[in-house]
């Protein structure tokens, strides 16, 4: 199988050869390929699957949200080698969403003010704050990743791929 880029280049080559307006192609292209990215990462970013946002003072799923005002969809563009060149900014500034991403390590510790309330984590806030605790990190040593950008960034190739050979059968028609 050959490789995303050199797909890219051969459906490029084969619009140009056609006379179509590719700078035009590939920036629609590439915006509508990063707000379907944005769509999965933000899908499979928790909490996700139904899983309530609930907790006081807990889960928010502010993270999830960031995907979409963090990213850039609109491509910037710039000359490049005489042709065009356009770049759009799958991202996050959360500053834990790349432990949630990758995965990452559990130490046993103490968080103060946290409480396991039936099934749900609580942190205290007001009068009852520095009250109690609870010890994290006892049945878990790590915690897997996510990967929504890693399904994020294969959707992007997908629908530039898709979208590249639609245009190109359009063409040819």
């Amino acid at each position: 199988m050959s490789s995303f880029g050199s797909q890219m280049r051969k459906r490029i080559e084969e619009l140009r050869r056609a006379g179509e307006n590719v700078a035009q192609i590939m920036g629609d292209v590439a915006e509508g390929a990063t707000i379907e990215a944005v769509r999965v990462a933000t899908e499979n970013t928790p909490p996700n699957g139904g899983a309530s946002i609930a907790g006081t003072n807990m889960r928010s799923g502010e993270m999830a949200q960031h995907w979409a005002t963090d990213s850039q969809t609109t491509p910037m563009g710039g000359a490049l080698s005489g042709g065009h060149m356009f770049r759009t900014i799958l991202a996050n500034n959360m500053q834990y969403a790349s432990y949630v991403n990758d995965g990452h390590r559990v130490d046993k510790h103490f968080v103060p003010d946290l409480i396991v309330n039936g099934e749900l984590l609580e942190r205290l806030d007001g009068e009852w704050a520095g009250a109690t605790g609870i010890m994290v990190g006892v049945d878990k040593t790590y915690v897997e990743g996510k990967y929504m950008k890693q399904k994020a960034i294969g959707r992007y190739k997908t629908v530039v791929r898709t979208e590249l050979d639609k245009r190109v059968r359009e063409v040819f028609k």
